[in-house]
Formats: structure tokens, sequence, C-alpha cells
């Protein structure tokens, strides 16, 4: 039950410190989500959150903190891939829950241009967010020297190529997920894989390949690897590039499911089959792999989670913690397409 001495005013964090029995500091690392908190400590504020009846009042807490209570989604990335690519949308959505719970506001971003970047750097500098989930980025991206420059904290979806010792940062295991993949065409009896690979210039791009070029080790064949920019029109073009060089290829790789899904376009206007000419595995799992005809065979990312820890470890910087990285396991999901 509410507080009755209390519900006559709007509810402080000096009441809820009050109640539970702990210091405002305490009670303010609980609400933004901080971890330096005992479990006792944080029973006790969430106890007394409930019972005083205590709401986030964001416009004073920004004036006596200097923090804008939001976190920017910032995607590097042309405006349509926001949409096209559900990538996108799943860590969107999971980041906008996650920051739900702590009574935050996020902010959707979008920097796929020059104009775009130089717009974002400006915004984000004057302190209008407390901090920013970095989005697919680019190797030598210069929005993310803005971000360092300007001391924004930033938490990075995969691995900054380039900056690895600057940003803290959640990821998959590439490398050991490509490995994966890899080892279960082989095992299916393919050995003429090919891979179509995203961007060298981005984490999944670069390290799916050394994953898949390590598995096969001296069967590994340069002539069968294109390269796609994790769309389904790449994965199109990169398939009837290989056919064009040969057509014994058994089976296909591709570093993304929407990537895959053109690979099975561009096979069947070769006349071939899948799976019973060309066996086709992608990488994700987003909804997409499993709507698809063949369902696809893929490499599971734990979307909810990624979204999860990259709101915990980027709150955890900006409360000045050490910057600190986070590798999550994949599953290798196995459909009708391989």
């Amino acid at each position: 039950m509410e507080d009755t001495t209390i519900a006559r005013r709007r509810p402080t964090i000096r009441d809820v410190a009050a109640a539970a029995g702990v210091s405002r500091g305490t009670v303010s690392r609980v609400i933004n989500g901080g971890h330096w908190v005992s479990p006792d400590a944080r029973t006790a504020v969430e106890e007394a959150i409930r019972r005083t009846g205590y709401t986030a009042n964001h416009a004073a807490r920004s004036l006596a903190t200097g923090r804008a209570g939001s976190l920017a989604f910032l995607l590097t990335e042309p405006q349509h891939l926001l949409f096209a690519d559900p990538n996108f949308s799943l860590l969107l959505r999971g980041a906008a829950e996650a920051l739900a719970q702590r009574s935050m506001t996020l902010v959707l971003l979008v920097a796929g241009t020059p104009e775009e970047r130089a717009n974002v750097a400006h915004f984000v500098s004057a302190g209008h967010v407390d901090g920013v989930l970095l989005i697919s980025s680019h190797e030598a991206d210069p929005l993310l020297d803005s971000l360092l420059d300007a001391g924004v904290p930033t938490v990075s979806c995969g691995l900054p190529l380039g900056h690895q010792g600057d940003l803290a940062a959640v990821a998959v295991d590439e490398e050991g997920s490509a490995r994966v993949m890899t080892r279960h065409l082989l095992d299916r009896g393919h050995r003429r894989i090919a891979m179509i690979a995203g961007p060298d210039d981005t984490p999944g791009g670069r390290y799916r390949l050394v994953g898949f070029r390590e598995e096969l080790g001296e069967a590994f064949d340069p002539d069968l690897v294109e390269h796609g920019d994790y769309s389904r029109e790449s994965g199109a073009l990169a398939m009837a590039r290989l056919l064009e060089r040969t057509r014994d290829i058994d089976a296909v790789f591709a570093a993304s499911d929407m990537m895959a899904a053109g690979a099975v376009v561009a096979l069947r206007r070769a006349g071939l089959r899948v799976p019973e000419d060309v066996a086709v595995a992608g990488f994700d799992d987003s909804g997409l792999a499993a709507a698809h005809e063949p369902p696809l065979t893929t490499m599971r990312q734990p979307w909810d989670r990624i979204s999860a820890e990259m709101v915990a470890l980027l709150l955890e910087v900006i409360e000045g913690a050490p910057r600190r990285s986070i590798t999550l396991p994949t599953e290798l999901v196995v459909r009708d397409s391989a």
C-alpha cells in the first residue's frame, strides 16, 4: 500500500531512501540501472519505490545530475536498411524494452551520409543523450572518432574494428560461429563450399570469413569467396558471380540470412535446386530464416540478450565503470536448406 503521508505530494528519491533505509546514492544507482548495489539493498529500494509510488522526474534529475535520461540507438547505415534488415528492428526493440524498464527514453539516430554524421555528432556531443548504442559500425568511420573525441559514453554492437581498446562492446563469437557452420556443411558431405562474406570493414564480414577459412584449412579456395553488403540483392549478385566461375559448388555459407535468401534466388535462376543441388546456410536467425522457402539453416544470434547487455554496459560506462566487452555464444539451427 502506498505511504499516505508521502501520497499528499510527489515522492522523491529522499523519500525512497528513507523508506528503504539506504542512502540516496544507492537509490539513484538502482534507478539508473547501476550494478554496484547489493541484492538486499536493491530489493529494499524496489519495494520502497512500490510503497511510496515514486516515479522518476526526468526534468529535475537532468538539472540535478546533468543527464538527459535517454540513450541514442545510432545506426550508421542508410536509412532504408533500418526497415529492410530485420536485425536492426530486433536490436531496436530490445533496447527500447530494456530502457523502458529503467524509465529511460531511447532516441533513434541514423547516420548513413556525411551530413547525417555531422548532425548526429553535434547532437550527441551537446548532451541531448547520456550515451550511444552504436549499431553496425564500420572501420575508419569518422563518426566513431567524433564520439571518442567528445568523450561520449559509447557501446558498440560487435567489435569496433580499429578501436577494440577504446570502446565497450557486445559481440558474438564470429569466428567460432563460422567454424561451427562450416563444420556442419562438411559433416553433411559437402566439399566444394563457397562463402558470401560481408563487408571486410565490419566485424561480421571479416571474422566470419576468418572462421570459414580456418575450418576448411587446406581445402579453402579463395575463388569460392565473394563479398556482399548483407542485403538480399548483394547475395544474389555474389552467387551469380560464383556460378560464372564454376558450377561445381555443392554448398554456400552466406554471412547473413538476407544474403542467403538472395543466393537461393540466383541458384534457382540458374536452374539449381536448394538443397538438392546446392545447400545454402545463413547467419542471424532474425525471423527471415524460419519463414523462407526452404527454411534456412543458420547461426542464431541472441538478439534480446545482445540488446540488454548493450544497455547494461552503457549504463555502467556512464556511471564511470571501466570499459569491458562481452562475447556471447550463437546456436546452430538446422533447417531444410542445408
